[in-house]
């Protein structure tokens, strides 16, 4: 069987990203479709939180090489503070030094006929360029967000070295891909050069995942929430990227003008990470009986809860037009109403629309959520469930015979 290199920082057991999905999925797929992972990570000190949750779920015979790597923000300040060089392109580039031997000592062991990287983090991508140009393996750079931005990272001197990789890796690689169309179309323009090399591999949901969840669930196992109509997000609330101030503003609306579909409606946050600013803007409108803030769950109890939720929750503002959250693609296949709370014109609502749901409203549009909230507590909501289709090409193991493909044409 032929076998792939795949340079991934988000990997068990790391918690907190949905990242950690995308490689974990094309680990457990590749191998029936002929292509056997190695997977080269970091060491777990270098991440932020762990967990055990997905451990169990790696593949027995999958190759795990975890170099070395720290963090430095956490490592190697002193007071608080560190060296920006120690940061560029981001806290993990000691991973490059670890990584690099390791990964050329698997290259000359197990010879791998290709290699695969995946951003965020961009040190992978480092890790990646490096590995290629010293190996001279076809080399597959998958972006699950776009790199290099006007105004993002916020550092000059950070964002030229983002701008640096990004050209880098797109020029070097034999295969980029981004998950969503406006980012691809983006790349393209970027890299007229290399367009015929740019293509989509959209996020995707875990079948075997859900099945898990499912059979967790007991037989007479209700909504959430009951007597109440429960919307859940699930995930992490960026103040910027997923702003949730007219949500609240619109609760506080629907609490003047509609107080029975107020007290009717309950938006639960799980594991949003911004605990604190959701708590004061629900303090702000005086909406807090409306609104639960709970902790992070296991992957397969936080599937389990979208499931019985009588709604799912996505935000995404419009300074994210050309991302789609990851959390989407789930959202489908637990078959409950999604309401979509994002900017028309962006890809998220797209995606949205393309799955035959039209819930949507602008994140930015007070008035319009209400109307939404409202119809979600009434039961008057637009289509908002995905078909059976659009669930079936969101799949992880469809994802894998894409790249499984993207491999054999190398």
């Amino acid at each position: 069987m032929k076998s792939v290199l795949m340079i991934a920082f988000h990997f068990p057991p790391i918690q907190g990203s949905s990242g950690i999905q995308r490689t974990l999925g094309f680990a457990r797929h590749l191998p029936e479709l002929g292509w056997q992972p190695i997977v080269l990570t970091a060491h777990p000190r270098a991440y932020p939180s762990t967990t055990d949750d997905l451990v169990d779920t790696l593949p027995p015979t999958l190759h795990v090489i975890r170099a070395q790597a720290w963090d430095a923000s956490r490592h190697f300040a002193i007071r608080g503070r560190y060296p920006a060089a120690l940061a560029r392109p981001d806290r993990w580039l000691s991973w490059w030094l670890g990584a690099v031997p390791a990964g050329l000592s698997v290259i000359r062991r197990l010879k791998p006929q290709a290699l695969w990287s995946t951003y965020p983090i961009a040190t992978a991508h480092s890790i990646g360029a490096t590995l290629q140009a010293r190996s001279g393996l076809p080399w597959i750079a998958d972006f699950r967000d776009p790199m290099a931005q006007d105004d993002y990272p916020p550092d000059p001197v950070t964002r030229r070295h983002y701008a640096e990789l990004d050209e880098r890796t797109v020029t070097q690689a034999s295969r980029t891909f981004l998950t969503t169309p406006s980012a691809v179309a983006d790349y393209r323009r970027r890299y007229p050069q290399h367009a015929h090399r740019i293509d989509l591999m959209e996020n995707a949901f875990d079948e075997d995942a859900f099945r898990q969840a499912e059979a967790t669930l007991p037989a007479d196992a209700g909504p959430l929430g009951p007597g109440r109509r429960t919307l859940l997000h699930s995930g992490i609330v960026y103040p910027s990227e997923r702003d949730p101030s007219h949500l609240f503003a619109a609760l506080a609306h629907l609490q003047r003008t509609q107080p029975q579909v107020y007290a009717a409606l309950q938006i639960r946050f799980r594991a949003p990470v911004h605990d604190t600013l959701l708590q004061g803007l629900a303090a702000q409108h005086g909406v807090q009986s409306a609104v639960q803030i709970l902790p992070a769950l296991g992957y397969r109890d936080a599937l389990a809860e979208m499931l019985r939720a009588n709604g799912l929750l996505i935000l995404q503002a419009g300074n994210c037009n050309a991302q789609i959250p990851a959390k989407l693609y789930e959202y489908f296949r637990a078959q409950r109403p999604i309401i979509a709370l994002t900017d028309p014109a962006g890809d998220t609502a797209a995606r949205c629309r393309a799955a035959g749901i039209e819930s949507d409203a602008p994140l930015d549009d007070t008035l319009a959520i209400a109307k939404r909230l409202a119809q979600f507590v009434t039961g008057t909501l637009a289509p908002s469930i995905a078909p059976a289709a659009a669930i079936a090409q969101a799949s992880r193991r469809a994802r894998a015979q894409q790249l499984a493909q993207a491999l054999d044409a190398l």
